[in-house]
């Protein structure tokens, strides 16, 4: 159980505001993350990862000489959000251009994608390398659909040892794709993990079974199977990944046997004997291979096995000189650095005139998402539990979130004589910058185009009101690409925006409805595709807290 937190819902910036402290010599705090404290030289390769937190040392833990250049930190098991992501691309950026990496989810794709297109339309030349190292989370020929997990840090470490050595950003992003094809994974737990503040595991494994196959946040395993001893866990864990070796896989391959967070060394330690007895035996060499915890789920009991193959250039990469707050290969630098933080500059903010008719929708626009705000606050839990059922529960926290974010950016939008479309798309950017994961880039997506149909310079007509819902379904689609059928809040959005006459209320029921049809189906996309049999039975957490937001609204415009 995770158990040290003040407010649990500042937990990741508490930690960070922490670990900054106490790592100057290697990192300096930006709006976002973490850059190095000490940048590289001017026209080097800016290797910049992240992802949600919960898996320390990944990923601000891995900054640092020889390593990356910056990270970028979301809430627990949720993706940063695009703005987070440029913002730490930008102070990393020293002239060479910047590669993301980071491991395959849905809303990682989607907010680093945004990010990189805007460092590409300001002239940063960006590229994207996706970890897909996950052997249990997509068959072969899937490769494409496979998780990101402990591989992650063996693809960051050989782009960063080329980035390093003065590589160019073709030949960092070739290095990076090449250990990508090269690596593969297999992990397995013992218990669940837990976020601060529950008094529940996002999942348990049944007394004397183990959970094979499973992911960094939170989500079970794809199976359980009987508690076997530590060598035939190793048994299971070398047979999974050498059964998965590349075409191209030759004799030597860093290891990395991994702790989830609450495995202790000594049993990695007995692990690895029989680990390295196997990997002998087939004929592999493991080259400098590393124990311990790399990339962990808080408190999760489970460890994982990473070989990536490796050739000439990528073992020299495997073995080059890291000097990071969680792993060394050399000693720290000497010179002091200070310990002053970069801190976010709120600006004042300046909206377009509007008339008076469109201040007033944007105060009850204001006043709506307050009801909304509040609603969903009183949901977390359960839309929580029902997101841990296959995936990894957060969604509850990251509505919370963003409709917070989004209640007081609209109050102050209104408060300032923002006009109905000012203060919507206002509310919209902040949903998605405080929210992060595929939640926050989808409301915040949708809400800008529903903005977008309102206007300043009028009262918003029905049929305005009309043309936002569509915008916003459309908008959904696009930004998250599924269709309904894949279990998504997709499979309550278009039902209502078809539905929709101007009526909230009886749009809103078929909303409701169709949320609560999500129970039937299996999903096609995101975290629950793997456990896609163990959803069945359970709505979409999406799905379910779209048709509580409609409800919400059809009650307040009512009032």
């Amino acid at each position: 159980m995770t158990r040290l937190f003040n407010d649990p819902a500042d937990f990741t910036e508490d930690a960070m505001a922490g670990f900054c402290d106490l790592y100057p010599h290697y990192v300096r705090a930006v709006p976002g993350g973490v850059v190095r404290s000490a940048p590289g030289r001017p026209g080097k390769v800016a290797v910049v990862v992240g992802g949600g937190s919960g898996h320390y040392p990944a990923f601000c833990g891995v900054v640092g000489p020889g390593f990356c250049d910056g990270a970028v930190v979301g809430n627990i098991f949720t993706s940063p959000s695009a703005q987070l992501a440029y913002d730490v691309a930008k102070a990393a950026h020293r002239g060479g251009g910047v590669l993301f990496s980071f491991g395959n989810y849905a809303g990682d794709n989607m907010n680093f994608g945004a990010a990189q297109e805007r460092l590409r339309a300001e002239g940063i030349d960006c590229r994207t390398v996706v970890v897909t190292d996950d052997v249990a989370s997509a068959p072969k020929g899937e490769e494409s659909k496979r998780r990101g997990i402990a591989g992650d840090f063996a693809v960051f470490k050989l782009a960063s040892a080329a980035a390093e050595e003065g590589a160019s950003l073709d030949e960092v992003e070739q290095v990076a794709r090449a250990a990508n094809d090269r690596t593969r994974t297999l992990g397995i737990a013992f218990d669940g993990c837990t976020l601060p503040g529950q008094g529940h595991k996002l999942f348990t494994v049944p007394a004397g079974k183990m959970g094979l196959g499973l992911g960094i946040h939170g989500e079970p395993g794809v199976s359980d199977v009987d508690m076997p001893s530590a060598a035939e866990v190793a048994d299971t864990l070398v047979d999974g990944v050498l059964a998965e070796a590349p075409a191209e896989a030759g004799r030597r391959a860093g290891v990395i046997l991994n702790g989830l967070g609450a495995t202790k060394y000594e049993e990695l330690f007995v692990v690895w004997a029989r680990v390295a007895e196997r990997l002998r035996a087939a004929g592999i060499e493991a080259v400098e291979p590393e124990v311990g915890e790399l990339v962990t789920s808080l408190d999760m009991a489970g460890i994982s096995l990473t070989l990536v193959w490796l050739d000439e250039q990528l073992e020299r990469y495997w073995c080059a000189s890291v000097d990071t707050p969680a792993y060394r290969k050399r000693p720290r630098p000497a010179e002091a650095v200070s310990h002053e933080v970069e801190h976010d500059v709120v600006e004042a903010v300046e909206y377009p005139p509007a008339a008076p008719e469109s201040v007033a929708c944007a105060g009850t626009i204001a006043s709506v998402l307050a009801e909304v705000q509040q609603a969903i606050v009183a949901a977390e839990d359960e839309l929580g539990r029902i997101d841990a059922v296959a995936a990894d529960g957060d969604h509850g926290r990251g509505m919370v979130k963003g409709a917070t974010a989004a209640a007081e950016a609209a109050a102050a939008a209104f408060a300032a004589g923002a006009g109905a479309e000012s203060a919507l798309a206002t509310a919209g950017d902040a949903w998605a910058a405080k929210a992060g994961g595929t939640s926050g880039v989808l409301w915040g997506t949708g809400l800008r185009a529903f903005a977008e149909c309102l206007g300043n310079d009028r009262e918003p007509s029905g049929s305005d009101i009309a043309a936002g819902v569509a915008a916003f379904a459309e908008a959904v689609q696009r930004t998250g690409g599924a269709q309904v059928g894949d279990k998504t809040m997709v499979d309550a959005i278009v039902p209502f925006a078809e539905a929709f006459d101007g009526s909230w209320r009886a749009a809103a029921e078929v909303a409701r409805q169709a949320a609560a049809d999500t129970a039937a189906l299996a999903p096609k996309v995101g975290r629950a595709r793997p456990l896609a049999e163990r959803s069945i039975g359970t709505p979409d957490a999406g799905a379910v807290s779209f048709a509580l937001i409609t409800e919400t609204i059809a009650h307040a415009l009512e009032d």
